[in-house]
């Protein structure tokens, strides 16, 4: 019998008195000694036990790699992100949407166990080892979930050095503000003075926005105040009252949707703003005037998702809002007819649709889109998937700093006023520019010629779906 033979043999042999429970014969143990003392596996197993000191600082490092506790410098972002402030989803984080990424976190699970398997039998150290490792986030991930937290923590030191007239005040008072000089505008329609009926078109026109959009924006944040039952309130009564729309719906649209998932396919890509079976001139320069239509059109259809306790507050607050418009016009400012009221009330409140239209799709379409099972993580989601305009002054009183030159700041941090959102600018753009991440900025005019000429392919044909890329 050849050599090759009788070591095949030998070997099933061994393998049946493992398979039976036998412990081999000692031929067999004999073959088998040498190859499990250069076996890798065991490198480092068989060690003899240290004694003394040494085994005790074996046992404290067994216990640090488990475990450990994290020092000041890494514990810091932990807690930072812990915080209101920090949250960078949802300011009002109490419902996550399936399938949300909930956040950044520092705090990374750690298989633990007992180290046996479900045989009994006692788990090599390497394969502990490696199943660590596999439950621990990519190097990746916990590098941009650190990058956030550090962001984190710049921005809440701000905060916190900040007072509350730097925190709600200013921008609680510019909306004061604006009711203030309502009465104005009212009077100034009453003028036969074609100047002072322009200047008075030219009030009502910036108040309205200034409540509906920047007032608006804010409550569906709770930026308004630090109480969450004010917040409530404020939510209806800018929302409802004054914009005509529900607020549930205004919640769940924009900040579940779109500030949770910005420029993801199907959730929160903006495509609530795109008309196909409209040209580009049509959609740019003509449609924005039917917006004040449309607005409690499209709110009137999305009642039937929402409870009939909540339709019918909805329904009577719309009705006040829009009735008590129509009522200040007609016993205030003198209109002697329906239809002169109706069409006072559509020019001031379309005064400033077009730029409302515009900045809502310049600032995101256009701009990387991702899929859901493919979406970064939420620094990386933001810095390419949001763009800052220039500064403005009408538009920043109108519409607000969030909404025009602090917009990535605004994803990031989507819970600050208007006026801590500008405080911040220069620590999130420095940051995003030191750390090599995008920070998108371009002018209005450049966008406009941008979705003029490539209409097409933005608004009309499904976007694109692409990973981390740079701007389309």
């Amino acid at each position: 019998m050849e050599p090759w033979q009788e070591m095949l043999m030998e070997n099933q042999d061994l393998y049946q008195e493992r398979q039976k429970g036998e412990q081999p014969s000692e031929a067999g143990a004999a073959r088998i000694e040498p190859l499990q003392k250069g076996s890798p596996l065991n490198h480092g197993v068989d060690q003899p036990e240290p004694q003394g000191e040494g085994r005790n600082a074996q046992e404290k490092g067994e216990k640090l790699g488990q475990g450990d506790t994290p020092s000041q410098e890494t514990a810091n972002p932990t807690q930072q992100l812990q915080t209101g402030i920090s949250r960078v989803g949802s300011p009002e984080q109490e419902v996550t949407p399936k399938g949300q990424d909930p956040g950044p976190t520092l705090n990374h699970p750690v298989l633990e166990g007992d180290g046996n398997t479900s045989g009994g039998e006692e788990m090599p150290r390497v394969f502990q080892r490696g199943a660590k490792e596999e439950a621990e986030p990519p190097e990746e991930g916990r590098c941009e979930e650190a990058l956030m937290g550090e962001l984190s923590e710049l921005v809440q030191q701000v905060v916190k050095r900040s007072s509350w007239w730097e925190r709600h005040g200013i921008d609680d008072s510019i909306i004061a503000l604006n009711f203030l000089i309502l009465p104005a505008g009212f009077l100034c329609l009453r003028s036969n003075n074609a100047l002072l009926f322009l200047l008075g078109i030219f009030i009502l026109g910036i108040v309205h926005h200034t409540v509906t959009v920047k007032g608006s924006h804010l409550a569906s944040h709770n930026a308004l105040t630090e109480s969450k039952s004010w917040g409530k309130v404020w939510a209806i009564f800018f929302l409802e009252v004054c914009s005509a729309f529900t607020a549930e719906q205004a919640y769940y649209n924009h900040v579940k949707l779109h500030h949770g998932y910005t420029n993801v396919i199907r959730l929160g890509d903006s495509s609530t703003w795109k008309l196909p079976f409209l040209n580009r001139y049509v959609y740019m320069f003509i449609a924005p005037i039917a917006i004040p239509v449309l607005t409690p059109l499209v709110a009137l259809g999305l009642l039937k998702d929402v409870e009939l306790k909540t339709a019918l507050r909805t329904l009577c607050w719309m009705f006040l809002g829009l009735y008590s418009h129509y009522w200040l016009l007609v016993n205030v400012s003198g209109f002697q007819s329906v239809w002169s009221a109706l069409i006072c009330m559509l020019i001031t409140r379309s005064l400033l649709a077009h730029p409302y239209i515009h900045v809502n799709i310049f600032q995101h379409i256009g701009l990387p889109m991702f899929s859901a099972d493919k979406k970064p993580k939420r620094i990386h989601l933001m810095s390419l998937g949001v763009l800052n305009l220039p500064r403005n002054a009408l538009l920043d009183w109108s519409f607000g700093h969030s909404i025009i030159s602090c917009h990535v700041e605004h994803h990031l941090f989507p819970n600050l006023s208007d006026n801590m959102c500008l405080k911040i600018k220069p620590i999130v753009s420095q940051y995003l520019k030191k750390k090599k991440l995008p920070y998108n900025e371009d002018s209005y005019m450049s966008r406009l010629q941008l979705f003029l000429h490539c209409y097409e392919e933005l608004m009309v044909k499904a976007p694109p779906i692409t990973e981390l890329v740079g701007i389309q």
